[in-house]
């Protein structure tokens, strides 16, 4: 219902309505313009999380929906504050976050005189979220409601508001606080025409394939899926983003695909051998280019999506719009169990994984992803950020549990770990996080060290210190390129880790970050562990 509270700042009633809808936590850098609106989120009971940089404090919310499931806010300033949000902005559009942008502006009453700071944060921001308003006194709670309305809808993605201060600061009565509606989907059933043609399809293949994505992990399709996959003997593959849908060490997982061309060339072969493939919740923004026409004949391919999901890069013969859990739940008793792939093909596609991206030497990239992943168990949440180390750990990392490694796989931003890290424990303070850094990725947001001091957070930050650009090195190498623009200087991680307050250690050596993991578990602050090894041990690895 709407309650109608006798008399409240326009603040008041935006932060009630955000609440009101789920939201519980916002991130970004304050500023003049917006110092009512966080007054006003905080007394909402939402706590504003200061942060360095605003694309940081994007992906913080980022981190933190990914938990939470719900919308999650981004408070920035006028002009520059905003601006320097874009490419985390970005990222929630690529990456389907429901992200609720905040941002002052100037007053109207000068904005057109006034020119000092000022631009068109809507025209800015137009590719990238699905609408933007500017919230005016007698509509706050309305327009506010719409615009949380728009960011959950799916596919999920970014929305923009301008709030101006003297608007924030108004009085209203009789001020509406809109509540979200009770909503009620109707399940599909066995009964219905769309489930039976599934099916029929279904059961008429000898080698049925699934390729699993995020809204799949979103929908809670895991325990459905592990059943349809059972009942069909259907080998799984996911993006990376869905990893852990299927348990990946049940032997009908075949782990993630996305960047890795060792990994395409086991895997393609065996996609384009399967005579029926369901894409369950999968988006194609999720994988890589080698990914572009790997269904050569539409007929063979069946999409499950909750919406029909814009892309071109391959052609769907049949689509079916809903729930994927739901769709799959309502399959599970039309299908017989029976063997499928005579021959073996998904076993030994799966042993030739095993082989392509097992541990080289006692000391690398390699070695410290096994242990990591040991370490981190079932319950521990891990974010990866862009690069040569993200590649190879989205391949090794055995994922029991969906949702458990972060990354941001459709856009690729670099420095994404650290802030998806710092939003991730925000929200699930029980919860042990990791955050898995290039040298590079960190040294481009390298002040998050301070929210993450700031916020009292326990996180322990995992290194790959190559000293390189490595992924780019590799590229140009490929090409028979010089290489340009890729090496990094020595940088002691340790010591600016001890500088903003945290504990750091170098290693080099397994039984030193054995030592050092262990002991980082066991205190109150953040740990940064800086892995030295050269960056030649990418060489082959994925």
């Amino acid at each position: 219902m709407t309650e109608f509270p006798r008399s409240l700042r326009v603040a008041d009633i935006v932060a009630s309505t955000l609440h009101a809808h789920r939201a519980r936590h916002a991130f970004g850098v304050p500023g003049g313009e917006v110092v009512t609106l966080i007054d006003a989120l905080q007394q909402a009971g939402i706590p504003f999380h200061l942060a360095r940089h605003e694309t940081s404090a994007a992906l913080m919310a980022a981190g933190a929906s990914a938990i939470s499931g719900g919308p999650e806010l981004l408070v920035t300033t006028v002009g520059p504050g905003l601006a320097n949000a874009v490419n985390g902005i970005a990222d929630a559009a690529q990456e389907h976050v429901p992200l609720v942008v905040l941002s002052g502006v100037v007053d109207r009453a000068t904005r057109a005189r006034y020119t000092h700071q000022v631009i068109d944060h809507a025209r800015l921001l137009r590719p990238l979220v699905k609408a933007s308003f500017e919230i005016e006194p007698e509509s706050a709670g309305a327009t506010v409601a719409r615009a949380l309305a728009l960011a959950m809808a799916e596919p999920m993605g970014p929305v923009h508001l301008d709030l101006s201060p003297a608007v924030a600061a108004m009085m209203v009565a009789d001020a509406p606080i809109p509540a979200p509606p009770a909503r009620f989907a109707p399940l599909p059933t066995s009964a219905d025409p769309a489930i039976r043609l599934l099916a029929e399809r279904l059961a008429g293949a000898e080698r049925p394939l699934v390729i699993a994505g995020l809204a799949a992990a979103r929908s809670g399709a895991g325990p459905a899926l592990r059943h349809l996959a059972e009942t069909l003997g259907a080998p799984v593959i996911t993006t990376y983003k869905a990893k852990g849908l299927l348990p990946e060490d049940h032997p009908l997982s075949l782990g993630a695909a996305g960047l890795s061309p060792l990994a395409d060339g086991i895997l393609l072969p065996l996609v384009r051998e399967a005579d029926l493939v369901l894409c369950l919740g999968y988006d194609p923004i999720e994988m890589r280019l080698g990914w572009l026409d790997f269904a050569t004949d539409p007929t063979r391919l069946v999409e499950v999506a909750p919406v029909a999901i814009d892309h071109g890069m391959h052609h769907a013969g049949t689509q079916v719009s809903g729930d994927p859990a739901h769709i799959l739940e309502a399959l599970s008793g039309l299908l017989p169990a029976r063997q499928s792939w005579p021959g073996g093909a998904p076993d030994a596609a799966r042993a030739a994984l095993r082989r392509a991206f097992a541990s080289v030497a006692d000391w690398g990239p390699h070695a410290i992803v096994e242990h990591l992943n040991a370490a981190a168990g079932e319950d521990g949440l891990v974010t990866v950020d862009s690069g040569a180390h993200r590649i190879l750990l989205s391949q090794k990392w055995v994922a029991a549990r969906p949702l458990s490694l972060l990354q941001s796989a459709g856009f690729c931003t670099m420095n994404a770990a650290l802030p998806l890290a710092i939003g991730a424990r925000v929200a699930d303070p029980a919860r042990r996080v990791f955050a898995v850094m290039g040298d590079g990725g960190l040294e481009m947001g390298i002040g998050e060290l301070a929210t993450v001091r700031d916020l009292g957070l326990p996180l322990t930050i995992i290194v790959f210190q190559d000293r390189s650009l490595a992924l780019i090195a590799m590229k140009q190498a490929s090409a028979r390129l010089a290489p340009a623009g890729v090496a990094l200087g020595e940088t002691d991680f340790a010591t600016i880790a001890r500088g903003f307050g945290g504990d750091g250690i170098t290693v080099e050596s397994m039984d030193a970050f054995r030592y050092a993991l262990e002991a980082s578990r066991h205190r109150p602050g953040f740990s940064l562990i800086a892995c030295r090894f050269d960056a030649s041990a990418y060489d082959g690895a994925f």
